[in-house]
């Protein structure tokens, strides 16, 4: 087949538009202003730990800086509406847990915001709950524990994180398992929990591990056992409640990232994909891990698919608990 020279003139002149215009389509989207990833709980907990690490690693990524918005108030719901009602347009974020997208929906009896009104982006990662001590409390096991609060019902008060919280429907969840009574004592993060229970002012803590180990590995407080189904990586030596005795007890924590339900699927990728590298780096696993936190990315759909199966396991333990917030 011949080409004429005005034929070959004229898709050379045409290469470089079809080019860019593929480039364009092709090119990821990328904010034009800081982004902000609003944690709706105090700082110092795995919540605010994992969401700076991810701004951390997301603003040479994304070319703007990630800022995190701290924005705590009614078990994490205050911050999880204000994004629901924000603009969908790539530059807020939710820093979610298994409470803001799970769990409160069933505890609360009225919500602010609608679970529709979240968009699914990407888990982040996993991490046990621990049940923590005063390390004046005259217990050395979980046994000990609940033989303690058996002996002495509605003496104890467990502190969590705030309503809603994993912590805290563990502790329901606990509690109806092992036939014990215990006095909720909820805070506006792990920020609070903490100093008050090495004070003594809580007799214990159910709560997610990462912000508690230095003081357990010091000896400021007692990690008597933890919440996953396997001992967890970060304390082998500590064991789990299956194995003090109360069997088929799981209940693991979760931190994900939700945006605005309405944002565009390119832009909720865009995220997926950069946390799914993020967690590929070793320094980023490393870092997680040396704060009791697994990374477990996952997209859209699947994270998605993950929260659904979630909802069916923590809307059962709410019921068993009689747990309910108005």
């Amino acid at each position: 087949m011949s080409i004429t020279r005005r034929g070959a003139l004229g898709a050379a002149l045409a290469l470089p538009f079809i080019g860019a215009s593929q480039a364009q389509a092709q090119s990821p989207w990328a904010p034009n202003r800081p982004v902000r990833i609003v944690v709706p709980f105090q700082g110092g907990g795995a919540t605010d730990l994992t969401a700076r690490l991810l701004a951390e690693r997301l603003t040479p990524m994304l070319g703007q800086p990630v800022v995190v918005d701290n924005r705590p108030g009614a078990g994490g719901n205050l911050g999880a509406d204000m994004v629901a009602k924000s603009d969908p347009d790539g530059h807020t974020l939710l820093m979610c847990t298994i409470g803001t997208a799970s769990i409160n929906q069933f505890l609360y009896s009225r919500m602010p915001y609608r679970q529709e009104d979240l968009a699914a982006v990407a888990l982040a990662n996993l991490v046990a709950n621990g049940i923590m001590v005063n390390a004046n409390l005259p217990v050395r096991n979980l046994a000990e524990l609940l033989a303690y609060a058996k002996a002495n019902p509605g003496k104890l008060n467990y502190g969590t994180p705030g309503n809603g919280t994993s912590g805290h429907l563990c502790g329901e969840y606990l509690k109806v398992r092992a036939g014990i009574q215990m006095t909720h004592v909820p805070y506006r993060g792990t920020g609070g929990v903490i100093p008050d229970l090495i004070a003594g002012n809580i007799d214990l803590a159910v709560d997610n591990l990462p912000a508690y180990l230095p003081h357990g590995r010091e000896g400021r407080m007692k990690i008597l056992a933890v919440t996953s189904k396997e001992r967890w990586f970060a304390l082998p030596e500590v064991p789990t409640v299956q194995e003090s005795g109360i069997s088929d007890f799981e209940a693991v924590a979760w931190f994900g990232v939700q945006a605005p339900a309405r944002m565009p699927r390119p832009i909720l990728q865009r995220y997926a994909t950069a946390i799914a590298e993020i967690s590929r780096i070793p320094e980023v696993v490393e870092r997680q891990r040396s704060i009791g936190a697994e990374p477990h990315p996952l997209g859209p759909d699947e994270f998605a698919a993950f929260i659904a199966a979630e909802n069916t396991k923590w809307q059962e333990v709410v019921r068993l608990s009689g747990a309910r917030l108005d």
